[in-house]
């Protein structure tokens, strides 16, 4: 068998389970979407006078309300291809525009906290006195609501002249930032004592254990870490829209598809920042395979 039809049946395989719960939750959202938007219609029928709507008929009408309760998978669809092919990028009304807005406070926040984290974790493991002290705050830190935080951090900063994409890409570092610590802490105790006494008898100080056992070992950790991190990043950045009046960004779309009831233009929001925390956290895992391939690391 060549490498090119194994590759052809290694995609398969690993494509077919996505595809099936694709499907599965796509049927599921179109039964939500009848169910829910039933009761309306039969109102809308009511108040019209319509006793001859069929099954078929509500069934067709409740996926093509202006304002639905759910909307269809469709209509969000449509909404995401008019607000995306059909609107310049530049415009205000293109969500491509919208998502780069919370994307780029996503990237700088997940950035910070990246750095941050992997700061907090090394001072963790060579200081005795930070473990003690340090991390039971940093693990306290994740106990105080975002939504409670989040207000806070942008009045604060901006009182001391800080405005714009700084304040809610911190709303991204503070979230961000824990995963990344508790997961490089892991990784770098990781190494077994056997290593650890072997680098001692090879006369290695601290910075050539951490640099030759420590940081190699725990680089799984990292990008395990970095991949839950950055999701949480993007969540950061849509809430600190929130507080903040936003009139750009995902959030922003979110806050005006609730004043106005436009649900079709919250869920395309929505599918949209889903979209794009799925290909982030992809590209994390590129990085992650890269990495390997340098160190040697077999692909399992």
């Amino acid at each position: 068998m060549t490498n090119d039809v194994k590759g052809k049946q290694n995609w398969i395989s690993r494509a077919s389970p996505v595809l099936v719960v694709t499907a599965v939750i796509i049927a599921i959202w179109y039964a939500a979407t009848v169910f829910l938007n039933a009761p309306f219609q039969k109102d809308i029928y009511k108040r019209g006078n319509n006793t001859t709507w069929t099954t078929s008929q509500l069934i067709k009408d409740t996926m093509s309300q202006k304002r639905p309760v759910l909307p269809s998978p469709h209509q969000v669809i449509n909404e995401i291809y008019k607000t995306t092919v059909l609107k310049k990028i530049t415009s205000k009304r293109s969500l491509i525009y919208h998502s780069w807005v919370t994307l780029s406070t996503t990237l700088v926040g997940f950035l910070i906290g990246s750095v941050l984290g992997i700061l907090l974790a090394v001072g963790i493991v060579h200081s005795r006195t930070l473990d003690k002290s340090l991390m039971p705050w940093v693990i306290s830190s994740q106990t105080i609501p975002i939504l409670a935080v989040a207000p806070m951090i942008i009045v604060v900063l901006n009182a001391i002249g800080v405005q714009g994409l700084l304040p809610k890409a911190f709303i991204s570092t503070y979230l961000s930032f824990f995963p990344i610590t508790v997961g490089m802490v892991k990784g770098l105790r990781s190494p077994d004592v056997l290593y650890l006494d072997l680098m001692r008898t090879y006369s290695a100080n601290k910075w050539q254990t951490f640099w030759k056992l420590r940081w190699p070992s725990a680089l799984p950790y990292l990008f395990a870490s970095m991949k839950i991190a950055i999701s949480i990043a993007m969540v950061g950045a849509i809430v600190g829209e929130l507080p903040t009046g936003a009139v750009a960004g995902l959030g922003a779309r979110l806050l005006a598809g609730s004043y106005y009831g436009q649900t079709v233009q919250i869920w395309s929001a929505l599918v949209m920042a889903a979209f794009l925390a799925g290909t982030l956290v992809a590209l994390v895992g590129v990085a992650n395979t890269y990495v390997d391939k340098r160190m040697g690391v077999k692909a399992q």
